[in-house]
């Protein structure tokens, strides 16, 4: 629903963009920037200089739904007259709320950066749907596909995004070779990557037809995109098959070993109410040890939910055995928020605050341990470094196991070079490997 446009406001000239969410979300703006940019409007990075906004919604949880309200309402504070276009997730199941909120002239639930620019009064420039740089430097997201076709209880993302549709092979292959030009590694993202070409079987298009399935996507980006380094975006565990651990084996400085496996709890019992249906903690531990026993090097991380409705004791504690377990570097700890459409909601009440508080510190408190191992063990060794930042007078980076590491140096570094990491005050620190 939008909010009729002023015809007599001045031309859009200079537009805020804001994203709340996920990697899905941030390559959606992405999109929406280079429209911007291409049909000759400029994105600025203080608001006060912006005549509009475009804020990208995120509808996980309740929390991140009223920080981009009070965002919202801090624009049309800071801008008397700014015109602010809500898109995304939060956009796709609002019931009128947003579109009262001050300032907002459309609420758009999608993507589309052409309905976008359409909503702020800017004519989209007629240019090719791929994106050819990310503003993010060294790194950029490529989205594969979008939706999802199963129905976690406490999901609202797929009633948001609908379901599974992936981008043909050929099409992701020439987008990664665009953006290959600028970046040194590729982070394949999505809403539901492990579903990547179950939809694409017969199908025809522009781009050609392919192999479905993320293996085979990866191993034609791999073969197709010299150079750059890829990596997976969050990833269900079950859905990482044998090929895909052979690609991380064979040629692990072009798909990094680094799997982010949403677990949300380690209880069967909880798994099915929470309609994840597809593994149970027993085989989500085989496959974790399976890889991890094949890569010198891993990085884990995982997505948690606690309180869920009807988590007890027992099942905190299978939980907790779990991440104990198996080897996580980093974990995502998300105490649960009730979603007014999802399923969730009529299981019945969670856990009360106090008790969602202590679960999740202990949880935080046993992985980050882990992650310290982890980064006490890699002290000494050599690491594929990409440049990401200058911080605090020295440059930080990123290895292939996804350890920010900081590299004392006044001089540039190379965007991407071999490094021995070492500790330094407290912090890992990345040299230039002798060759």
């Amino acid at each position: 629903m939008a909010v009729p446009l002023d015809r007599d406001h001045p031309t859009v000239k200079r537009v805020y963009l804001h994203t709340f969410g996920c990697k899905a979300n941030q390559y959606d703006s992405e999109i929406v920037r280079q429209a911007l940019e291409d049909a000759g409007a400029a994105v600025v990075d203080d608001p006060v200089l912006a005549d509009a906004a475009v804020v990208n919604s995120c509808t996980v949880t309740h929390v991140g739904e009223a920080k981009m309200r009070g965002l919202v309402r801090r624009l049309a504070r800071a801008r008397p007259g700014v015109r602010t276009v809500i898109m995304g997730c939060a956009a796709s199941v609002d019931d009128g709320t947003l579109a009262r909120l001050p300032g907002v002239v459309a609420v758009h639930g999608g993507s589309d950066p052409d309905a976008v620019l359409s909503a702020l009064g800017v004519t989209p420039a007629t240019v090719p749907s791929l994106l050819r740089r990310f503003a993010r430097g060294t790194r950029a997201w490529l989205k594969i596909q979008d939706g999802c076709d199963e129905h976690c209880t406490f999901c609202a993302t797929v009633i948001a995004r609908g379901r599974n549709r992936s981008r043909t092979p050929g099409e992701i292959v020439a987008e990664a070779r665009l953006l290959a030009e600028h970046v040194e590694e590729i982070v394949l993202t999505g809403v539901h990557i492990g579903g990547y070409g179950r939809d694409l079987d017969g199908a025809a298009g522009p781009w050609g037809r392919g192999a479905a399935g993320l293996s085979s996507l990866v191993e034609r980006l791999i073969a197709d995109v010299p150079r750059v380094r890829f990596r997976l975006s969050s990833v269900e565990a079950t859905e990482v098959d044998g090929r895909l651990e052979d690609l991380m084996v064979a040629y692990p400085d072009r798909l990094v070993p680094h799997l982010h496996a949403p677990l949300q709890s380690g209880s069967d019992r909880l798994l099915r109410r929470m309609g994840r249906h597809w593994y149970t903690s027993a085989t989500y531990r085989a496959r974790i040890e399976r890889l991890a026993a094949r890569l010198p090097v891993l990085a884990l991380g995982a997505d948690i939910i606690v309180g869920f409705p009807g988590e007890t004791a027992a099942d905190h504690a299978a939980t907790r055995g779990v991440l104990s377990d198996l080897p996580f570097t980093y974990v995502h700890v998300f105490p649960y928020s009730e979603r007014p459409d999802a399923a969730a909601r009529r299981l019945g009440a969670g856990v009360t605050p106090a008790v969602q508080r202590d679960r999740s510190a202990e949880l935080r408190a046993l992985v980050e341990e882990k992650g310290r191992a982890h980064e006490t063990r890699r002290v000494g060794g050599v690491a594929d470094v990409v440049l990401l930042d200058r911080r605090a007078g020295s440059f930080e980076g990123l290895t292939e196991d996804y350890l920010t590491v900081r590299l004392p140096t006044t001089s540039t570094p190379p965007t991407r070079f071999a490094a021995r990491l070492a500790r330094r005050d407290g912090s890992l620190t990345a040299h230039p490997a002798a060759a």
